[in-house]
C-alpha cells in the first residue's frame, strides 16, 4: 500500500502443525555404526559428543575446552538457543575420548578448532564441517535414512525416553523452553507407543478364518 512500516510490525503466517514432520530416529545399532564409521578421531569425537550430550550443531562449534568439568563430570553449554546456559552429565566414555582427542590435537580455546589457510587455528569450526562429517559417516555406515547433525540430537532424546528418563529431565538436558517441544519424542518412541492398548483387543471379533472369500479382482495370467 506504499506505506512505510516497521519490519517487526508485519504479520507472518504461522507454521501449520500438519507441516511439522516427525524427526528421523536411528536405532542404537545404527547409531553405533554411524559413530564407528567416522573418518578419524576428530570426527569420531565430534559425533560422540553430539550424541552423548544432545548438542545442537552451533553449540558444538562454540564448545570450549574450559566447558569440560571433569571434577563435577558435567559439560557446560554456554549461550545455547535463546542465550540460555545449561549443564549436561559427562559420560566417562565420552570423557576418555575427549582426553585422547585433546592429547592429540592440543586445542587451546575451542575443543574442536577450525582451520585457517589449511592449518589448525584457534577458532571455531564451521557448521559445514560437522555436516560433512555426519554425511560421510552415514555413507560409510551404509545408513539409508536421512541423517543430519540434528538427527544425533533427536536420537539422544528418543533413546533417553526409551530407557525410562522422564520428559521433564529430557527437556532440561535439551534446553527446551516449552515442554511441548519435548513431547514430540513420544510420537517416535516404540516403547511408549506399545504401551497403548489397541481398542481391537477389547472386542471379541471372530477372525478371518470362516469368512467368505470374494471373487478374484484380476484375471489369471
Amino acid at each position: 500500500m506504499k506505506k512505510r512500516v516497521l519490519k517487526d510490525e508485519l504479520p507472518y503466517p504461522k507454521n501449520p502443525k500438519w507441516a511439522r514432520r516427525l524427526p528421523t530416529i536411528l536405532t542404537p545399532e545404527e547409531m553405533t555404526r554411524l559413530i564407528d564409521s567416522a573418518r578419524n578421531l576428530f570426527h569420531y569425537a565430534m559425533l560422540l559428543t553430539m550424541y552423548s550430550c544432545g548438542l545442537r550443531r552451533s553449540e558444538l562449534c562454540r564448545l570450549k575446552v574450559s566447558n569440560i568439568d571433569s571434577q563435577r563430570m558435567v559439560l557446560r553449554v554456554e549461550r545455547g538457543k535463546g542465550g540460555v546456559d545449561r549443564e549436561i552429565p559427562l559420560n566417562p566414555k565420552l570423557l576418555e575420548t575427549l582426553r585422547t582427542h585433546w592429547r592429540w590435537m592440543r586445542p587451546k580455546t575451542y575443543l574442536f578448532p577450525g582451520t585457517e589457510n589449511g592449518w589448525r587455528a584457534d577458532k571455531p569450526i564451521t557448521p559445514k564441517v560437522i555436516w560433512e562429517a555426519v554425511q560421510e559417516a552415514a555413507r560409510r555406515a551404509g545408513i539409508t535414512k536421512h541423517v543430519t547433525p540434528h538427527t544425533l540430537r533427536h536420537c539422544f532424546a528418543s533413546h533417553l525416553l526409551e530407557s525410562g528418563t522422564d520428559l521433564r529431565t529430557i527437556q532440561v538436558l535439551l534446553g527446551h523452553r516449552d515442554i511441548q517441544a519435548t513431547t514430540r519424542y513420544l510420537h517416535v518412541s516404540p516403547k511408549h507407543l506399545r504401551v497403548a492398548v489397541n481398542p481391537i483387543e477389547q472386542i471379541p471379533v471372530s477372525g478371518p478364518a470362516n469368512l467368505k472369500r470374494s471373487r478374484k479382482l484380476r484375471k489369471p495370467e
